[in-house]
């Protein structure tokens, strides 16, 4: 330093150190201070979202059914968990679309709702009769299973998948009445030994009857009722829940699903009238 500032006379030199001094001492504090480096971390994977279950209707139920004849037409066994077993559903099942029919005393157990008028025309009787189905041969297959009772109802014109009544109308130049199709999907409520016995029907109607309201006479209805039934889908012993049989191979497979049944429910053609209800469970 003594040499830079040699001919420089010394009060310069004091002011020129001073000043360098200065400088350096500002550079420090412009200086900036090192930032410890935060550790970067990858954003955490989203949780996977599970679809929730809805419940199926009757057009779901339907076409479960027809895959289910399909398959069974065509030898396929299916493999895998039955993914319909434990499944919700809520169904309505349209009847009396085309008036009265017989009295339940006539049809007794055939798992079909129906209506008639009471005496005098002065009521509407509503009736379902669930069929005795643990002897028959879609079930009897199931023997090993330890269900005491099974009570089947019909799914009538599974063809149509809304659960309304049909609008075509029989042909007038056709000479006869023309022989229903036969019932090809059911629904068949499962008891096993363990099970409480105060749903079970064991023979008895579902029934309910309509009166007038005040001096106003009851007029059949134009569009039938409906028949809503609630409950899950339960599994035969193979542990599938639909199971079909068919006699030869140009007949459309009679399919059966298992169910555990919540509700049964009358209700005006539109669905906004409940008539009457039961619960079993």
């Amino acid at each position: 330093m003594s040499g830079l500032f040699r001919n420089v006379p010394r009060p310069v030199a004091v002011l020129t150190t001073v000043a360098a001094a200065l400088l350096l001492a500002q550079c420090d504090r412009n200086r900036p201070e090192p930032i410890d480096a935060e550790p970067v971390t990858a954003d955490p994977a989203p949780a996977p979202t599970v679809a929730a279950l809805t419940t199926l209707n009757r057009a779901d139920l339907l076409a479960a059914t027809s895959r289910a004849a399909s398959a069974y037409a065509a030898g396929e066994q299916m493999e895998g968990a039955d993914a319909l077993v434990g499944r919700q559903f809520s169904i309505r099942i349209p009847f009396g679309c085309n008036g009265p029919q017989p009295t339940q005393a006539e049809a007794a157990g055939d798992g079909l709702a129906r209506w008639s008028w009471g005496p005098e025309n002065q009521t509407i009787q509503l009736s379902l009769t669930p069929g005795d189905w643990l002897n028959t041969a879609l079930i009897a297959g199931a023997s090993e299973s330890d269900w005491e009772a099974v009570e089947g109802f019909w799914v009538p014109r599974p063809w149509l998948t809304a659960g309304d009544c049909s609008t075509v109308r029989a042909d007038p130049l056709q000479s006869g009445a023309g022989a229903p199709s036969p019932q090809t999907v059911g629904l068949a409520a499962v008891f096993g030994a363990d099970d409480s016995r105060v749903g079970r029907r064991n023979g008895r109607a579902y029934a309910f009857t309509i009166r007038p309201t005040g001096d106003t006479p009851l007029a059949a209805p134009t569009r039938g009722y409906r028949v809503v039934l609630e409950g899950r889908l339960a599994g035969f012993p193979d542990g599938r829940a639909i199971r079909c049989r068919a006699s030869n191979p140009d007949q459309r497979p009679v399919c059966i699903a298992a169910m555990r049944l919540d509700r049964v429910g009358f209700t005006n053609a539109d669905g906004s009238v409940l008539l009457s209800e039961w619960r079993p469970g």
